[in-house]
């Protein structure tokens, strides 16, 4: 406790240096932090927060390896110089895993119950995984492993805990919520943040067992946590601590405590640490032993900071290292087109592509709403898993998008392998928090160490009437989001192969399914239907494939041009050709994200006129960018402007299936844009 207030100290003594990037320290939050960490054993998992450096050095981190984080440095073990101090991401023999979890407060309850979701199923199927820690003659009881989420009592309001609480108390899960309350937000107080505090809040989710301690009690605090961490590891439920606590430092670095509170002396008659020294004098130790106590304590992160101050700062040419882990798939195998196959739906397809995944990799889960039980997805696209692999691996969740967005990067860390749905492309928006700040810089932010190799799949596209909020395409949204992959298949031999390489990549990957080519109903979408490849069959995420060449003869007497498109696009482009027999070659980008540029570029330059097309509204999308791209990197061998085609430039699609088309594009309007190019 000396150690966690001499390093609060120190930084307030050396702000000049220390707040030149923002920090958060303990101070006043220590005996609840250090009572947590001692509980805690090598086989479990924890979700610290930003105030939890106290929390750190009771699982054995050297205040040196905190102060590498703090100032950067080339060696912080969690992040190498890239995250905040106090966000660690840990794997290290000794110390519970530690994924990554963003700032964003609240947040981590949702990756941190994917942690005890992931082990509870692990659990069933008797994995080893769970037993690091085990030997034959302990109590099996013992080596249960335990998810330790920190929180904050404003955090508590955030939406996405009370997500996270649902699925704890629903599937009941191996998982402590410590919620350390000080009263304050940053500038806001208790009163003015919730109506309740996080114990009573925590009485409206029946099965989470709750409990209440003086979080400056370090005795009550060891004693409380370690029935909650009891309760937890013999099975009984989820639990949830509410530890009062004051706050004794600044709220962060650059949120300076003399700016705004007037109550700092009341929190002062609260420290926890004069408080153990009384109790320790009582309890018969010695003064100047516990004096010396604090001179070590200080002597030491004196010398640490001395070190730390030493070390080196990262090599600016690794500033790109680990944006994603390095892909599982690099070519494409298996049988494609087997002798004595069937065409299939790309919706068969992709049903058989999870089907091969469950059966050949028992730690795989699918989930999302409606995939499990009897109805196998609002599309038929899980019928029937459920019954065959069962309710613990194929199920269906609350309409929580977060949650089953977000509790894939905790299902990974404990080594489940997710997939997961989004009923409706334009129901995604809630899950974007979890999967910018959690999913997408997990990789980076832990120099590797944490990837998440999530396949979340997403229902995509209009056709027929399906209206404002079923139609929606959200491709150029998700090409923003940095360390995410983007797979959009046009056809069911291609969903098939993409499918299984998503799921083998050990990186998030979004898997667009175009609704409109799920059963070829649409006219002009036959071409979906495809041979069915062979179990196995694979296709390496960021390969582009000619859907269409054009003649050769045509080619060599330069009268042809490319159409660069995926999806939908692939089929309203073939169509809109017949009018152009022999002129037109369509690329299918199958990955938007890695984009197989050299491709596009390889095509450009054999035709010299371009077509991008998309479903998606033009204005500001990704086939602008991408046009923008092939004209700056090709532009000598252009012979026309990059044409850019997709829907009208509105905020949605209507109901009425003739507003609809006017919106859309078409083979029809493909075809007329092809006239004006080729006649350029």
């Amino acid at each position: 406790m000396h150690t966690a207030a001499a390093m609060a100290g120190l930084y307030e003594e050396e702000k000049a240096i220390a707040a030149r990037y923002v920090h958060a320290t303990a101070r006043g939050h220590e005996a609840i932090q250090l009572a947590a960490a001692f509980h805690l054993t090598e086989t479990d998992y924890a979700a610290p927060y930003y105030r939890d450096d106290a929390m750190l050095l009771g699982m054995g981190l050297r205040p040196y390896e905190l102060m590498l984080q703090l100032l950067a440095k080339a060696d912080d073990p969690f992040s190498g110089g890239r995250t905040y101090y106090s966000h660690p991401s840990l794997r290290r023999p000794g110390s519970p895993v530690i994924p990554h979890q963003s700032s964003a407060t609240g947040m981590q309850a949702i990756p941190a119950t994917g942690m005890a979701h992931a082990i509870k199923y692990l659990e069933t199927i008797k994995s080893e995984k769970l037993r690091r820690g085990a030997t034959d003659g302990e109590n099996p009881e013992a080596a249960n492993p335990v998810v330790l989420c920190s929180i904050g009592d404003g955090a508590m309001t955030e939406g996405e805990v009370s997500e996270a609480l649902q699925m704890a108390i629903l599937h009941q899960l191996p998982i402590v919520y410590l919620v350390q309350d000080n009263d304050w937000g940053i500038s806001a107080t208790g009163r003015e943040m919730r109506a309740m505090n996080a114990y009573e809040f925590a009485a409206g989710f029946p099965g989470l067992r709750r409990v209440q301690v003086d979080g400056t009690d370090f005795a009550a605090s060891y004693q409380t946590v370690g029935e909650a961490v009891a309760h937890v590891r013999a099975r009984r439920g989820p639990v949830l601590i509410h530890a009062k606590c004051p706050l004794l430092g600044h709220h962060t670095s650059g949120v300076r405590r003399e700016w705004y509170r007037n109550d700092l002396a009341a929190h002062q008659t609260q420290d926890p640490l004069p408080r153990l020294h009384a109790a320790l004098l009582t309890n018969g130790f010695d003064e100047a032993e516990l004096n010396d106590l604090q001179a070590e304590a200080s002597a030491t992160v004196r010398a640490d900071w001395a070190e730390a101050l030493a070390a080196p700062n990262p090599d600016p040419a690794t500033f790109a290292d680990h944006e994603f882990a390095p892909a599982a798939v690099t070519a494409e195998a298996g049988e494609r087109s087997p002798a004595d196959g069937e065409k299939a739906l790309m919706v068969d397809a992709a049903l058989h592509a999870v089907d091969d995944i469950l059966r050949e990799f028992p730690e795989a889960l699918f989930y999302g709403q409606d995939v499990g039980g009897e109805l196998g997805g609002v599309f038929r696209e899980a019928a029937l898993l459920a019954k065959k692999y069962g309710d613990a691996r194929v199920f269906n969740t609350p309409i929580q998008e977060a949650y089953i967005v977000g509790s894939t990067a905790g299902m990974v860390a404990v080594g489940a392998r997710p997939i997961v749905e989004i009923q409706f492309a334009d129901y995604i928006w809630p899950a974007l928090n979890q999967l910018v700040e959690e999913l997408s810089k997990s990789c980076y932010l832990t120099m590797g160490k944490f990837p998440v190799p999530a396949l979340i799949r997403v229902p995509i596209g209009a056709y027929g009437g399906g209206g404002p909020y079923h139609s929606g395409s959200i491709e150029s949204t998700l090409l923003t989001i940095r360390g995410i992959k983007v797979v959009y298949p046009s056809n069911a031999a291609d969903m098939k192969g993409l499918m299984r390489a998503a799921f083998l990549d050990p990186n998030p990957v979004v898997m667009l399914e175009h609704k409109g080519l799920y059963w070829s109903k649409v006219s002009g979408t036959e071409d979906a239907k495809t041979v069915e490849p062979a179990a196995g069959y694979v296709i390496p995420l960021g390969q582009a494939a000619i859907a269409q060449a054009a003649d050769a003869d045509k080619l060599r007497q330069g009268e042809t041009a490319l159409v660069v498109t995926y999806g939908m696009g692939v089929h309203w482009a073939k169509a809109a050709s017949r009018d152009f027999a022999g002129q037109i070659e369509i690329l299918d980008l199958r990955t938007l994200n890695p984009l197989d540029f050299d491709a596009v570029t390889a095509a450009t330059r054999r035709h010299g006129k371009v077509l991008v097309l998309t479903e998606e509204p033009l204005l500001n999308s990704f086939a602008e960018s991408l046009a923008g791209r092939i004209q700056r990197h090709c532009f000598q061998a252009l012979d026309a402007p990059v044409f850019t085609l997709g829907a009208a430039n509105l905020p949605a699609i209507a109901l009425n299936v003739e507003l609809e088309r006017q919106m859309l594009p078409s083979a029809a309007k493909v075809s007329a844009a092809l006239k004006e190019l080729l006649e350029y």
